[in-house]
Order: structure tokens, then C-alpha cells, then sequence
């Protein structure tokens, strides 16, 4: 399931055939944590090489030497100040995925975030955000928000407006998934700021506030914490 062709000019939607396979070997539920984890890396992986193409420019560096002598120019990537910042849990599966392709180390950074179950309200519970309760101190140019599944879209739009308010000048959001109506919701959070790209694009929720037929909870797969009753 790709999505519908009406998404906000700023959803990006994966066609790599590669990534539609691994997305619907995820959905299945013979999928065990191993699975789940190696699964979520590998789509992230794809996603962010798709994401970085273009939202990363490469730019002249420093002169280097080649182990033969000769001088050469470096390339280095523009915005340098770049942050990742996971939505806890389950977005921390896509961390290591952005370390590899990142060419340099950068900061990890952490959103704790919960839906109230009665409302499905996002609610805010951990924040390491540096001075963020200090507009601009410490932001970076531009913060990759990891956020594995996109579901009534309070959530990433919570986190959106976050790091909007710290003082970030962009923001790319890598999801594997999301629901037609939370993506758009979170796309218009901030619109001419904000990217979205996603593995694909789920048309319902159940009343529960969860895709269909979607992934189920991604952090209690990644963690083995499934509920037994």
C-alpha cells in the first residue's frame, strides 16, 4: 500500500521496490523482535539515503592528502548542525539506521511522548532537547524526527512544534508508516519547514487510534514488552 495520490505537497512516499518488500515483511506477525529490528533499520536505511539526497548538500572542505601524496578537496555536508531526535520508544529503532549514513557523528537527541489513551492526545513526559526551554539556545539547523509509525499524527505534530519552538530552522521526519490523516496533520504543522518521508501510507485507523492494517506497536515489537492479558 503505497497511500492516496492527495498528500500535502511535502509527503514523500517510497516507491523503492526494495523497501515496499521489506515493509510488508515487516507487517507480518511471524516477525519476531530480531526481525522487527534488523527490518526497521533496513527501511530507515533506504528512507534516509532518499531523504538526505534531498534535503543535504554536498559542499567544498578542507584540503586532505591521498595515502599516494597527491592533495585533494574534501566534501563536506551542509547544514553541519545536524541532530537526530527519536520519539521514545519505538523511534529509536531508526537511530543507528541515520548513523551510518550521516558522515560525521551527531548529536542524539530524545522526545518521550505518549497518547492519553481515553483522548489520544500526545502528552509530553521526557525532553533533553539542550536549554530548550530557552528559544534558539543550542538548536540545530536542521533535526531528523524519527518516528516510526504515524498514526492519528498528534503525536509527530506535538514533537514538530518542539522542535520548531527550540529554534530549529528544519526538520525532516522519517516514519515507515503512517496513517493518510496523521501524515497530513503533522505535514501542516509547519509546512514550509517540514518534510515528511515514509515507506507508505495506511488509509484507516481503528478506533483505537492504530493503523489497518498497519504494523501494531512497533516499540512493544522492537522490546518484546507485548502485553500477555
Amino acid at each position: 500500500m503505497t497511500g492516496p495520490a492527495q498528500l500535502p505537497k511535502n509527503v514523500h512516499v517510497s516507491h523503492h521496490p526494495c523497501l515496499q518488500a521489506k515493509l510488508s515483511q515487516l507487517r507480518s506477525k511471524s516477525a519476531n523482535a530480531r526481525d522487527v529490528k534488523a527490518l526497521i533499520n533496513e527501511i530507515s536505511l533506504i528512507l534516509g539515503c532518499e531523504a538526505l539526497a534531498k534535503s543535504l548538500t554536498a559542499v567544498r572542505g578542507r584540503t586532505d592528502t591521498t595515502p599516494l601524496g597527491f592533495e585533494y578537496n574534501t566534501v563536506q555536508n551542509s547544514p553541519e548542525s545536524v541532530s537526530l531526535v527519536p520519539i521514545l520508544r519505538s523511534g529509536l529503532g531508526m537511530v543507528e539506521a541515520l548513523q551510518t549514513l550521516l558522515p560525521v557523528p551527531v548529536p542524539v537527541h530524545h522526545l518521550g511522548l505518549y497518547r492519553e489513551p481515553a483522548t489520544l492526545s500526545p502528552v509530553e513526559y521526557y525532553n533533553n532537547l539542550p536549554n530548550h526551554n530557552e528559544t534558539g539556545a543550542g538548536a540545530s539547523r536542521l533535526a531528523i524526527l524519527l518516528d516510526p509509525v504515524i498514526a492519528t499524527g498528534g503525536t509527530c505534530a506535538a514533537a514538530i512544534q518542539t522542535l520548531k519552538e527550540w529554534g530549529v530552522q528544519r526538520i525532516i521526519v522519517l516514519a515507515v508508516i503512517g496513517a493518510a490523516s496523521g501524515v497530513t496533520k503533522a505535514a501542516e504543522e509547519w509546512p514550509e519547514a517540514v518534510d515528511i518521508w515514509l515507506a507508505g501510507v495506511d488509509e484507516e485507523l481503528t478506533d483505537r487510534g492504530m493503523l489497518k492494517p498497519g504494523l501494531g506497536d512497533v516499540g512493544d515489537r522492537l522490546f518484546l514488552t507485548i502485553a500477555t492479558t
